[in-house]
């Protein structure tokens, strides 16, 4: 087993290799690793299939979903691979260009990173995500995936390396970090000079691990307490359809709805269409209802679980909803100023001033009018896929692409000029 320190290592020195690649040699690597991650279809749901199998006593049902893949999930990572090779190349592009009173001309230049290391948790997706951007956008990747999903992640990267290999770069390009105790975590936080950028991808825990630990530089992806707010002026069919949406289609990821909030003028008209929809209709399919865990307000209106201290600051990852009832706009941006994680929220209204009054005081990465928060994506937001949601403010914010992915140097040109 190859140690951290030497994947590290090994890593590091492809950074001059790596600010010579031209777009045409990326594109053509990204190609191939995709090919190569559709031909290796059937070892990667082998090793996924086994991961599975020992983490299905230990995990909630809905996890099991987010860490199984399917022939048609390993098509859709190609696919995502794909789309990124599609994609300009962010490396060399200028994004000022200025001249100042003495003639001398600055540019400010998109430039690769180097070396980003990435620590995830149970969906071997972000492997080939991760990979496909930081080639691209001119950097090493190297990947610490949980042991949970290890098997999956080993077999991926295995074929990503046949497609490196086929468009001779080399494989050191994409590593995986073998060892998947909290030693190696605490390697890749405190790897000055080896790591230029540090993005953990997972729990709350494990996020506020790697920002408070580490001492390179890090990224803080978002927990997702989303919430939507349903409006006194808000369609209410259309509120109904966001809200299940945002619930329902994928509760296990970061921009899944965790809280509703619902004006008291509709509430009465809004929560038992709500339950009918999310809880009677779900059951009556066989799907998995959805636990209301309601305020005294809601609880007087429809029956469901009284909503304990925690539950406006609980990411549930799972068919759980806290509801609550307010009186006004301002109380529910209040409501989620003093509960929010950043991530995304929105509001279902007909009301203009409401819709700028909320775009403009709720301080998170992402904010809708009238549209499900399970958009806040890379590959929605046409960046073909994505690193990760940043919920911080400085470098990057929301859905982080290939811009994000690259820092910037100032390329300064004159004929003499001195100070």
């Amino acid at each position: 087993m190859r140690s951290t320190a030497e994947i590290l290592r090994e890593a590091a020195a492809l950074r001059p290799m790596l600010s010579r690649l031209t777009t045409e040699k990326k594109n053509a690597a990204l190609l191939a690793m995709a090919d190569a991650l559709v031909a290796g279809t059937e070892v990667i749901l082998a090793a996924n299939a086994a991961d599975v199998e020992a983490a299905r006593e230990k995990i909630s049902p809905v996890m099991i979903d987010r860490l199984t893949l399917t022939a048609a999930r390993i098509r859709g990572m190609a696919d995502d691979i794909r789309e990124v090779a599609a994609l300009p190349d962010p490396v060399g592009v200028t994004v000022e260009d200025f001249t100042r009173p003495n003639g001398m001309r600055i540019r400010k230049r998109l430039s690769p990173m180097g070396v980003i290391a990435i620590i995830y948790e149970s969906r071997p997706n972000v492997t080939s995500d991760a990979a496909a951007l930081c080639l691209k956008a001119g950097s090493a990747c190297v990947l610490r995936g949980g042991k949970e999903a290890h098997r999956s992640a080993a077999a991926v990267v295995e074929a990503l390396h046949g497609g490196l290999r086929a468009a001779g770069l080399p494989e050191g390009l994409v590593s995986l970090v073998e060892d998947t105790s909290r030693a190696s975590a605490g390697e890749l936080m405190h790897a000055e000079g080896l790591v230029d950028l540090l993005i953990p991808r997972g729990g709350a825990g494990l996020i506020r691990a790697c920002v408070e630990e580490a001492t390179v530089p890090c990224i803080q992806t978002g927990t997702g307490i989303c919430h939507v707010y349903v409006d006194a002026a808000a369609d209410l069919a259309m509120a109904l359809d966001i809200v299940n949406n945002a619930k329902t289609s994928r509760p296990s990821v970061c921009n899944a709805e965790e809280v509703l909030l619902v004006h008291s003028a509709v509430a009465a008209d809004f929560l038992p269409r709500l339950r009918e929809k999310l809880v009677t209709e779900r059951a009556r399919e066989g799907k998995p209802p959805v636990e209301l865990r309601l305020d005294p307000r809601a609880a007087a209106i429809i029956p469901g679980t009284p909503a304990g201290e925690q539950d406006f600051d609980t990411e549930f990852l799972d068919y759980i909803l806290a509801v609550r009832v307010v009186d006004s706009p301002a109380e529910a941006i209040a409501h989620i100023a003093a509960h929010s994680t950043h991530h995304s929220d929105a509001v279902v209204t007909a009301d203009q001033a409401v819709a700028e009054a909320f775009t403009a005081q709720v301080d998170s990465a992402a904010v809708y009018v009238n549209v499900s928060t399970r958009f806040t994506d890379g590959g929605e937001f046409g960046l073909g896929c994505e690193m990760g949601i940043s919920t911080q403010k400085l470098h990057a914010r929301g859905p982080m692409g290939l811009r994000e992915l690259c820092t910037w140097k100032y390329i300064v040109t004159g004929d003499g000029q001195v100070r």
